[in-house]
């Protein structure tokens, strides 16, 4: 194709030059040679050229042929070079039979220019030029010879070695354009390559090569794409699957990539509504065409079709989701902004609403500022003097006597006020400082405790984050080991939801607690998602029933369902305690129904220690 490419610019200047060639040679002859020699066959020959000239010139501007129609041109080509320069010589010859010596000289010129010119001109076509020129030249020496003049011969002869010696220049500089084209070739085809490859790590590097979909990298550069284009009524969701890692650590890691995959085919059925890409682990980014209220439509279709049951090897598992919302202009302008919103929106559907989806609002905008506000507050605050414990005691239904005391957290902010410990430890996870926390709650706590009765054990309530920090765990052990209080007057109340995320590592930070004789209470019990099963599987001591059923008490089927779960706790050896007794009634029922402990504010609120210290010493000794 090189080939053709070259000659489409030498042909015609060649065909050109052999008109004018032939011209001039047919002028020398007009009277000494028949009209036939000097008008006819030349405007014949003339006239080919012509015709052969205008049809390369527009072969330049059409497509580039295909290897074979090139091969094919090229054949025809170096046919029609042979059967034209067969023509022209013979006329050449004709005329070569009239006239004087100086039209014998023209005509000897002409043989020689049109061997040279056509030599040349078919540089790149080797083929053609040397079938060219051992055509004329070999005719033109037997003719030469055969008229027998000895100055014909001679210059014949030089023409032939002139013409043998450019035939040799042409085959090296015809073997040096081949090298030039193959290099270039194979420069092409490795810059193809590279190209290929450069693309094929581009897409790698923008895809999630478990699932297949795009990666956190592509979903970013595309919110950019979209805000930088200024696309209206698009919408940022983040999804975060409920149930994933419980799946994943029962039955392995491979089983775990097999639900990923299938929930993400799942996903795959919405790629009309919107774009999802896996962040990694089990979240995924979504971004939804249209605006919020019609993403989470989606979105909630999205949720309906993940908590499907999942076909693994041996099991079907079933997986929720939730997602988390943010609009576009409404939630914000930049990406970090939708993003931090999303993740916010997530945060609450996770907390308030599982397995379902939650749109960022005003009022959602409202919690950011205020939990800002609270982080920024515990920032600066001085844990030390800020945080500090109060108590409330635990009773014996029998002998009305205090048998324990829950430590409970408080913060009293100099800039926000009072704070609840709900968000306290949650601020505090949020800023990397759970264990700080933890660690000074409970060195108050022991405080506390040393300055009650041997008999009084202490509550002190653990959070997931808590029970997930082998150092945290260990630095309590080594606090208490530093306490006066007996380490066998602790009770470590967990909740369901704190087991939740990784129920392997809590089992065994419950052991290493119990191991030195501190008893664990289940705190709570029957707002979880998973209640027997933790009664089963964990190493418990007591149960604590949650507030809600101590208004049940007032009917029969509530005061049957709490007998019921008193009834399973002595099947389980384990203690009960019912906290929220707020009535004398409830108190009286709680009694009937066998249980032995209560907790509520009836019978003693939260205070310091010197309150409960008065109260110890208003009532009975515990028994």
């Amino acid at each position: 194709m090189a080939q053709v490419a070259n000659l489409q610019r030498q042909i015609a200047p060649l065909y050109a030059l052999l008109s004018v060639s032939a011209a001039s040679l047919a002028y020398t002859h007009r009277d000494l040679a028949p009209a036939s020699l000097t008008v006819v066959i030349p405007a014949i020959l003339i006239a080919a050229c012509m015709i052969r000239s205008v049809r390369w010139l527009f072969a330049a501007g059409e497509p580039a042929p295909t290897k074979p129609d090139a091969r094919a041109k090229l054949r025809r080509t170096t046919f029609l070079a042979a059967l034209i320069a067969v023509a022209f010589l013979a006329w050449a010859l004709a005329l070569d039979q009239y006239g004087g010596p100086d039209q014998h000289g023209h005509v000897s010129m002409f043989i020689a220019m049109t061997v040279v010119a056509c030599i040349f001109c078919l540089g790149y076509l080797p083929t053609a030029a040397f079938l060219v020129c051992v055509i004329v030249m070999g005719a033109f020496l037997v003719y030469s010879f055969a008229r027998g003049s000895e100055v014909g011969i001679v210059v014949a002869v030089n023409i032939s070695l002139v013409a043998l010696v450019i035939l040799k220049v042409l085959r090296d500089s015809f073997a040096a354009f081949l090298r030039l084209e193959l290099s270039q070739r194979d420069l092409a085809h490795k810059q193809s390559e590279a190209e290929v490859l450069i693309e094929t790590n581009v897409a790698l590097a923008r895809t999630d090569t478990l699932t297949g979909l795009p990666n956190r990298r592509f979903f970013l550069d595309e919110l950019d794409r979209r805000l930088g284009a200024g696309e209206d009524g698009f919408a940022v969701a983040l999804l975060d699957l409920d149930g994933f890692k419980p799946v994943n650590d029962t039955y392995g890691h491979a089983q775990g990539d097999s639900l990923l995959k299938i929930i993400s085919e799942r996903l795959r059925e919405f790629a009309s509504d919107c774009m999802v890409a896996r962040f990694g682990g089990d979240e995924f980014g979504i971004l939804f065409a249209g605006n919020a209220d019609r993403a989470a439509k989606t979105g909630q279709r999205i949720c309906e079709a993940i908590k499907r049951p999942v076909p693994l090897t041996g099991a079907n598992v079933v997986v929720g989701c939730s997602i988390g919302i943010a609009g576009y202009p409404q939630a914000g302008r930049s990406a970090q902004d939708l993003l931090d919103r999303a993740d916010f929106a997530l945060y609450h559907a996770k907390a308030q609403r599982r397995g379902g989806c939650v749109v960022f609002t005003s009022r959602l905008d409202e919690m950011i500022r205020s939990e800002r506000a609270v982080e920024s507050a515990f920032q600066a605050a001085d844990i030390d003097r800020e945080i500090s414990v109060v108590f409330q005691p635990v009773f014996s239904t029998r002998t009305r006597g205090v048998v324990a005391v829950e430590a409970l957290a408080r913060w009293t902010s100099p800039s926000i006020g009072v704070v609840s410990p709900e968000r306290l430890i949650a601020t505090a996870e949020r800023a990397g400082m759970a264990r700080r926390t933890t660690l000074k709650l409970f060195e108050k706590a022991l405080a506390g405790a040393s300055r009650l009765p041997a008999a009084v054990h202490l509550n002190f309530n653990l959070s997931a984050v808590d029970l997930a920090d082998e150092t945290t765990i260990a630095m309590i052990l080594d606090e208490l080991t530093l306490s006066p209080v007996a380490s066998t007057r602790l009770v470590f109340e967990i909740t369901e939801n704190s087991l939740i995320s990784d129920m392997e590592t809590a089992r065994q930070s419950l052991q290493r607690l119990r191991s030195v004789g501190a008893k664990v209470a289940l705190d709570d019990f029957g707002t979880g998602f998973s209640s027997l099963s933790s009664l089963h599987n964990l190493p418990l001591d007591i149960l604590k029933v949650d507030r809600s059923f101590a208004a049940q008490l007032a009917d029969a089927t509530g005061r049957r369902l709490v007998g019921a779960i008193r009834g399973l706790a002595e099947t389980l050896s384990l203690r009960c305690v019912l906290e929220g007794i707020e009535t004398e009634q409830q108190l009286v029922d709680a009694t009937a129904a066998g249980f032995d402990y209560a907790q509520g504010y009836l019978l003693a609120r939260p205070g310091s220690i010197e309150d409960v210290l008065e109260t110890l010493s208003q009532l009975p000794k515990a028994a």
